[in-house]
């Protein structure tokens, strides 16, 4: 019971973080992921086989089960669809880890309510998939946000890296300095929530 409620939360929580850059983007004039049938909350429609599935179980399995989190597969956003690109891709990439935020503050409320350890866990996991697309690393929301803050030419040279942020991610992770960035990022927050913090042993 409570890997399903486990696996539950995860595909909740990764569909809300995507579904949020979806509906921020449609707000702001691209009808992209919204055409595309990524404003859902049915999972089947966000996974990917590495961020969802393959990424959390490395994770997992390397901390010998303490921590684990993934991603779904992104919303489609066309920037140039955009009623003030520059500003609204700022707010879309924005919008995922806000929402993570605010799930990991209902959570918080319900952990304290029952006590049950699975709601901690997903605080952490909500936090850990927030703090980590924060990383201003194209694809990652962070470098969007990076890239919405800089001069029209110089985001064009930062967000040309974007097909090796993945060897990039990869290379980060296999070397451990992923977590070095990640570990405090999440405890940051567990002490803005008050909640207990993150230990990998």
């Amino acid at each position: 019971m409570g890997i399903a409620v486990w696996i539950a939360i995860f595909l909740l929580t990764v569909s809300v973080h995507e579904i949020s850059h979806g509906y921020v983007a449609y707000a702001c004039g691209d009808p992209t992921a919204k055409q595309a049938g990524r404003l859902t909350l049915n999972p089947l429609r966000h996974i990917d086989w590495f961020w969802t599935i393959v990424f959390p179980c490395l994770l997992y399995f390397t901390t010998a089960g303490h921590f684990a989190f993934g991603m779904a597969k992104p919303v489609p956003v066309d920037f140039s669809k955009l009623r003030r690109p520059k500003r609204d891709m700022i707010w879309v990439a924005s919008a995922g880890c806000i929402a993570n935020f605010a799930l990991a503050v209902t959570l918080n409320l319900l952990f304290r309510f029952t006590g049950y350890t699975i709601f901690l866990y997903a605080i952490y996991f909500n936090l850990g998939l927030a703090v980590f697309n924060l990383i201003p690393l194209p694809p990652l929301d962070g470098s969007r946000i990076l890239a919405g803050c800089m001069p029209v030419q110089w985001a064009r040279r930062f967000l040309k890296i974007e097909p090796y942020g993945f060897v990039i991610i990869l290379f980060l992770y296999l070397s451990g300095g992923l977590f070095y960035f990640i570990i405090p990022g999440i405890n940051l927050f567990c002490r803005m929530l008050d909640v207990p913090l993150l230990r990998l042993n």
